[in-house]
Formats: structure tokens, sequence, C-alpha cells
């Protein structure tokens, strides 16, 4: 399995999407421009120029038309994914840190840090088919969660919004009224910041990565506790295989404490773990610096990790690792 070394970002990598049909790989990194790859061979197709600061998120429409971006430029934009234009920009007080459209696109969810006096809030925006008609209101502000909100994602049918951050405690919030419904256990819970929440293919259940050195997988409607993989280091990174029971967890450690390790004592690898039996089944080695960012192909053939090296790296999978046993 040769890695494809997709280099765009001249900053470390922050955040991969794929679209709908995988063919299109969006990249966020912290050098304010957001890109777009083939994904089948690594060719840079464009990128989307006019944020002023480290973009940390992105999501792309189910129609691959509309890509929406959020920045520490206190902004989140709405592009044109294939002209690359600038259709709209949504402004803050803060720095956006999550994004997600909703299913149908009609609406998203976007997450801002804390900020002088500003608390942290989950933000409901519609979007408008036309850009033209697109407003700055929010239909919905959600406060409450203490720190830095770094996911917040729909749940099933958008009835639900489900949010992890810097306080270790995953909420589930009513997407019509802000109620919460449901948080997460402190037994059960992480023990530090949440950095990263995936969903499974069909929403049943989703993965959260923490630095308390652990993954965790949930039960979407009631927060129940599935399983637990344990590394030996920060989780950065979290992705789940659409066609295996493979789970993805990239990480390694604070980068202010790279500099003084050798790359290979580093453990800069993306490792597997099965899902069900929660124990390791290998790794993908290659960044040199922590894993910030991983996506699984929507296929499950191929997958993506970006570093703080700056480096996107593009893996299809061998035949062998479709019949892998443990």
């Amino acid at each position: 399995m040769r890695p494809i070394l997709m280099k765009g970002h001249e900053r470390p990598l922050t955040f991969l999407k794929y679209n709908r049909d995988g063919d299109l790989l969006f990249s966020c990194a912290k050098d304010h421009t957001p890109t777009v790859w083939f994904a089948d061979n690594g060719e840079r197709l464009g990128t989307y120029r006019g944020h002023n600061g480290a973009v940390w998120t992105c999501d792309v429409s189910r129609d691959s038309m509309r890509l929406v971006t959020g920045s520490a430029d206190q902004t989140v934009k709405l592009w044109n994914v294939q002209t690359g234009t600038q259709l709209y920009t949504f402004t803050f007080g803060s720095p956006a840190r999550s994004v997600e459209f909703a299913i149908g696109d009609k609406l998203a969810v976007i997450t801002t840090d804390p900020f002088m006096e500003l608390t942290s809030a989950i933000h409901v925006k519609r979007i408008a088919k036309d850009p033209i008609e697109q407003t700055e209101e929010s239909m919905l502000v959600i406060k409450g969660p203490q720190g830095r909100i770094n996911r917040a994602v729909w749940g099933p049918l958008n009835r639900t919004i489900i949010s992890a951050g810097e306080d270790a405690v995953i909420r589930i919030w009513d997407s019509e009224t802000g109620k919460l419904l449901r948080e997460s256990d402190k037994e059960s819970g992480h023990k530090k910041t949440i950095t990263s929440l995936t969903k499974s293919a069909d929403g049943s259940h989703f993965l959260t990565g923490s630095l308390d050195k652990s993954a965790r997988l949930w039960d979407t409607r009631t927060l129940t506790l599935i399983k637990t993989y344990g590394t030996e280091r920060p989780v950065n990174a979290v992705a789940m295989s659409p066609l295996l029971n493979h789970v993805v967890l990239g990480g390694g450690q604070d980068a202010s404490a790279v500099t003084t390790t050798d790359h290979r004592a580093g453990k800069f690898e993306a490792k597997f773990y099965d899902k069900i039996l929660q124990e390791e089944i290998g790794g993908v080695k290659g960044h040199f610096g922590p894993i910030n960012a991983l996506a699984f192909n929507p296929d499950g053939k191929s997958f993506s990790s970006g570093g703080e090296d700056g480096y996107v790296r593009l893996h299809h999978f061998d035949p062998d690792y479709f019949n892998i046993k443990i």
C-alpha cells in the first residue's frame, strides 16, 4: 500500500472531508486556504481563497455543489465547489470551530469558540438554495458547555445535535428548541478534552477521540457507551470504515513536545482497531508529526490522513486488507 503524498498546504492540516461520491477530498489547514483534490490520484484541483486565518473545519453538500468552511478569522464561508467563488460569509464574534450540513443541506450547525467575554456557542443557520437570499440570522443559538466545543454534528433526521469538546462531556440537544436531552455520564465518559467525533455511515452510532488516550463508540439515540479503544497517546482524529468493522485512530503527542523526540519514537501512525473486538489490527506510518485529521472514502477502499507536517497522505488499500482475520 503505497501512499500518495499530497503537498499543497504550508501549515499543519486540521480537517479532511470526502464528498458523498468519494471522488473529491477537501482539506483544511492552518494556512487559510482550503483545498480540493481528486480522491483517486491525489491531484490538486483547486483552492478556496478568502479566509484570513486558520481554517478549522469544512463540510460539503450532498450534491457536491456547496462547500462550507469555518475559520479562526471568525467567519464561516459558503463556496461554490466548482468555481471556487465565495457565495456568502457568516460573521461571528469568535473563531468558528466546527460546521456540518444537515441532511437535505437546508441547515448548517456551526460552533464558535470562547473569545474575550463571549462563551462558546452552537449556532443553527438556514442555508438558502439561492445565495442571493442567504441571511445572517441564526434559527437557534445554544450556549452552556464550558470551554471550546470541538465538534457538533446532526443526529438522526436532524432532530438532535450532538456536541463534544473541552469539558469532555458529550451532549445531545433538541435541534428545534435547544433543550439539553442527554449528556454522557462521568463514569463511562472521556476524562479529558474530546478532540474529534465522527458518525457511522448509517448514523446509528458515533466515535469520539480524546486527549485521555482513548476513543469511545456511542449509541446515537441513547448515548450508551458501546466500546472503548485504548492507545498510548492522545487521540487527535478518528475515522470509521463504512465497509468493514474497523476504526482508525490518529494522534501523537502535543505539537510543542514533538521537537524533542525522534520521528520514529513519535508514534505518528494511524492505528487500525477491530470495531467489535477492540483489538489493534495494524498501523500505517508515514507522518513526521502528529496526525490531526483522518477520513475514510465513502466506498471504504481508501483513507487519507492529514498531519502536523502539512502533508495529506492518501492510502488505497491492498486486496489483502479486505481479508484481515483476527
